[in-house]
């Protein structure tokens, strides 16, 4: 049933593209925010050529490899991936069902989300979300109880943007509306 919708809604390339758009972008979002002082700070310097401002976010996509470990890169990558064709699959389904659309897949789909968002972090920072916004109310301390210091929330993530998937390849497929015979 999943790669049945898939291929419904991959047959057309401008779905291909809005995944591989919102996919790029929630990975380079990931990948820059711990960088993201540095780079605000070579875009606004008027010293450097617009060249080298340009190499540098670039250049920094490869941080994935060095300043992340190996399990959040992977859930990082994951989230992004899942992201991406969330977002087309929804976007289709959208257009196709606006009036069908049931809360609990949406729901499932932002929860997911959100808590992917959450978990990103690199080896340095942890969950770099998580820590900024606990640190205010001074709750960061729980995460050095957490096995994977706040990796669970990257996890987690991608377990929730997985059943929104599926959810989504189920109303794609299995629409719910009365079949009209004659």
């Amino acid at each position: 049933m999943l790669f049945q919708a898939l291929q419904k809604v991959f047959r057309k390339p401008v779905y291909i593209l809005l995944a591989l758009i919102t996919s790029s972008a929630v990975f380079a979002f990931a990948v820059w925010l711990p960088n993201i002082p540095l780079i605000v700070k070579v875009m606004g310097h008027p010293g450097i050529s617009l060249t080298q401002k340009l190499d540098l976010p670039i250049s920094l996509l490869g941080s994935i490899a060095t300043n992340f470990t190996l399990l959040s890169a992977s859930y990082t990558i994951a989230i992004a991936i899942l992201f991406g064709i969330n977002v087309a699959m929804f976007v289709y389904f959208l257009w196709r069902r606006v009036d069908e659309v049931k809360q609990a897949g949406v729901a499932t789909g932002l929860f997911g989300i959100t808590s992917g968002v959450i978990g990103m972090g690199c080896a340095a920072c942890g969950s770099f979300l998580l820590t900024s916004v606990l640190s205010l109310v001074g709750a960061s301390g729980i995460l050095a109880f957490l096995p994977l210091n706040g990796g669970e929330f990257g996890i987690l993530g991608v377990i929730l943007l997985g059943v929104s998937l599926y959810m989504t390849a189920k109303k794609i497929q299995n629409p719910a509306v009365c079949k009209i015979t004659i």
